[in-house]
């Protein structure tokens, strides 16, 4: 599912969007369906889940609340939800990185457009108790970092960080122009020169930045 501002590590926008479904290839499993929606709308399935998995949709939701609820009630009895996300801020535990770096202000502006645009940062330490509000029990939940590169020394983290810089560069700038563009009104020519600092930053092994994720799932009760 997607609403317009779940898009934005999709496609670089100019003028009219236009939304076009990809089916991978050669072929699917044929209990797997691909659908087009709005999670804001209400949810209208023939029958409930037994799991429902999502992931990276901060600053993409406009209501926590209404949307974990949405996914509660089109869960069946027993049936679980999955969230994977991640904070807007990238964090250092050695100062390496300050609020002076471009990294620092790139993650800020990000959370300034998405108030802008009706789809605010919610920090991942509150959807364990947001969940548990609605109705979820047995929830757990599990926290990790994603270095921003190579910087770490035990060898798992580096190549986690190795992976996670690859992925952050190639989306860098379609997760930057929309917000960025259309939040907080700046040019094309503006977001590329805050994106050559971050991508500098980025790729610095001195900065021992990293990503907080956050995984945390939750059972509907039995009836």
């Amino acid at each position: 599912m997607s609403n317009e501002f779940s898009t934005w590590a999709l496609v670089q926008v100019f003028g009219q969007l236009t939304l076009q479904m990809i089916i991978p290839r050669p072929s699917v499993p044929a209990n797997v369906e691909f659908q087009i929606d709005d999670i804001d709308e209400e949810w209208n399935y023939s029958a409930p889940f037994t799991y429902i998995h999502s992931r990276m949709m901060n600053m993409s939701i406009q209501n926590w609340e209404d949307y974990l609820r949405k996914i509660f009630d089109n869960l069946a009895p027993g049936g679980y939800v999955e969230l994977q996300d991640i904070d807007a801020f990238m964090e250092s535990d050695d100062g390496t990185l300050t609020e002076a770096h471009a990294l620092s202000k790139w993650c800020k502006l990000l959370r300034e457009a998405a108030v802008k645009l009706g789809r605010p940062y919610i920090p991942t330490k509150d959807l364990k108790g947001i969940m548990g509000k609605v109705g979820f029990t047995s929830i757990v939940e599990t926290r990790f970092k994603w270095p921003s590169n190579r910087w770490p020394k035990d060898k798992k983290y580096k190549d986690l960080g190795a992976w996670n810089n690859e992925n952050t560069n190639l989306v860098l700038e379609s997760i930057s122009l929309a917000p960025l563009t259309r939040g907080l009104d700046w040019t094309i020519e503006e977001v590329n020169v805050l994106l050559a600092d971050v991508r500098k930053e980025l790729n610095d092994p001195n900065i021992h930045a990293y990503w907080p994720i956050c995984s945390v799932y939750g059972r509907k009760p039995e009836v």
